[in-house]
């Protein structure tokens, strides 16, 4: 049996599911990359910035030939004591780079850096994966160490990466692994072998999202009925909805007499009997009643790093860079709109985006958000920095009045919300059909996480893609809150039908 080829990754996806290394091979064309562009920018910036933790470094630079990089290993390691970043070996056809290796007079220490706030288990795996292929090799391993993010370092004037980075020693549980690693590298070898003429019916499970939700998901649901156990919405846990697959109790047939939550029931029998929209006409009229003129309806926009550039704040802190802001002063007024987009190269962006709030938020009307975990949290984050707008912004989160509540309680609630409470379900479903309220229609960004990707990929472009990313950025915040003022008309227009 020749051993298959394995990398550090290779080895870690086949801990999480062998036939994800299968379908790598034979069927790599069904993948749907879940990653997040941000995801690997902050790794890559992190793994970047790690190699200097401990001083000057020699760089092992990337080669497709993998050969050429472990003989350049080979040639720094002689060059004892100093610290090798990327070193890279191979063991029985078992790949690795190590992130930064210390090469001392009597033995090496090898260090993993993650850009993630805490250990998981599989960081423990990609450790234990490259002490057994060193160990085998018959260097002295003195200690194996994972670094990552600390999420409590708050960023002065100069990073300081000793209070970045936490470092943790795992070296006795990389040792307690590795005549698992043996196994596994030997049952994966048969897997491979055993299968390279059909395809593997391993079935799914959690293992499917845990540790990371693997890229052939659709591929192995292919033949299931839609709409199917994973397809409930409003919180219902992975591993009940395996507990119905496993009973077989998989399409909303099977389920719609089964013993569960009366929310996720109703989203199944809303499905099945194509029911009429429920609507709690008691609860919209109090909502409405509790608005007070001026109503200003409010969103932001925001993006989260790893090492964090702006002063006083943490690594992953969700970071405001957008607004946009539609006003009706008073009943039957115009509506009226405000917005702010950062500079990308404003290093003081964060204030700026609070005065210009408050600027533009200068009464005590109700100012109406979609999802109250939110804004007031980022506001609370600003008037930590800027003590001063503290007041100012504790007013505006006073004044906060959540419109996902009525959708979230199911006090409000069709078919076509698809047992979700997000916008992106709620506007279509008040208004079908109607391509100005269509976020697919949208010219660049179409989602929160695609907005932030767009703000941060401003400075490597031209002015003129930088224009063109601007005006979409605009245009997708801006139908965020004209999504809540279409909302607040619907509510008028139950409560005036409810009256006559």
């Amino acid at each position: 049996m020749n051993n298959l080829y394995l990398s550090k990754s290779r080895y870690c996806k086949a801990v999480q599911c062998k036939k994800i290394i299968w379908l790598k091979k034979y069927k790599q064309e069904h993948a749907i990359q879940k990653a997040k562009d941000t995801v690997l920018n902050n790794g890559t910036a992190v793994g970047q910035l790690a190699k200097g933790l401990f001083g000057k470094y020699e760089d092992i630079e990337f080669n497709e030939n993998l050969d050429i990089m472990i003989k350049q290993t080979q040639e720094q390691l002689n060059n004892k004591p100093n610290i090798i970043t990327e070193a890279s070996f191979n063991y029985n056809n078992n790949f690795c780079s190590v992130d930064i290796l210390k090469n001392k007079l009597d033995g090496i220490e090898i260090y993993e850096v993650k850009s993630s706030t805490e250990i998981s288990e599989i960081y423990l795996d990609d450790v234990a994966y490259q002490y057994y292929i060193l160990n085998n090799l018959g260097f002295n391993i003195k200690k194996a160490c994972i670094v990552y993010i600390n999420n409590k370092y708050i960023r002065q004037e100069e990073l300081d990466l000793n209070k970045l980075f936490n470092i943790e020693d795992v070296t006795e549980i990389a040792k307690s692994k590795q005549q698992e690693i043996k196994n596994n590298i030997h049952e994966l070898n048969k897997y491979m072998e055993e299968n390279k003429e059909n395809e593997p019916k391993d079935d799914i499970g959690i293992k499917c999202f845990k540790p990371y939700e693997c890229e052939f998901w659709e591929y192995c649901t292919r033949n299931l009925p839609k709409p199917n156990v994973f397809d409930i919405k409003g919180g219902m846990h992975l591993d009940k909805k395996f507990e119905k697959y496993y009973e077989g109790k998989i399409s909303f047939e099977d389920l719609q007499n089964e013993n569960l939550n009366p929310k996720y029931l109703e989203q199944i029998e809303f499905e099945l009997n194509d029911l009429q929209s429920k609507i709690d006409k008691e609860k919209i009229k109090e909502i409405m009643k509790s608005l007070k003129y001026p109503l200003y309806f409010l969103d932001y926009e925001t993006y989260q790093v790893a090492i964090p550039e702006v002063n006083g704040t943490k690594p992953y802190q969700q970071l405001p860079f957008q607004y946009s802001l539609h006003i009706i002063k008073e009943e039957g007024a115009e509506i009226e709109h405000r917005e702010f987009l950062a500079d990308i190269n404003d290093k003081d962006f964060i204030r700026h985006f609070a005065e210009s709030l408050i600027k533009d938020i200068p009464d005590n009307g109700s100012v109406i958000i979609y999802n109250k975990a939110f804004e007031p949290v980022r506001n609370r984050e600003i008037a930590k920095m800027y003590p001063d707008l503290e007041d100012e912004l504790e007013r505006i989160n006073r004044n906060m009045v959540d419109f996902l509540e009525p959708f979230k309680q199911r006090k409000y609630y069709t078919k076509e919300m698809q047992g979700s409470a997000s916008i992106k379900y709620v506007l279509p479903a008040l208004y079908p059909n109607d391509p100005e309220l269509d976020y697919h229609n949208l010219p660049v960004v179409h989602n929160g996480g695609e907005a932030s990707e767009a703000f941060l990929s401003l400075k490597e472009k031209s002015k003129e893609e930088q224009e063109k990313i601007r005006q979409g950025l605009l245009v997708y915040c801006k139908l965020d809150t004209y999504a809540m003022v279409k909302i607040w008309m619907k509510f008028n227009e139950i409560i005036k039908n409810n009256e006559i």
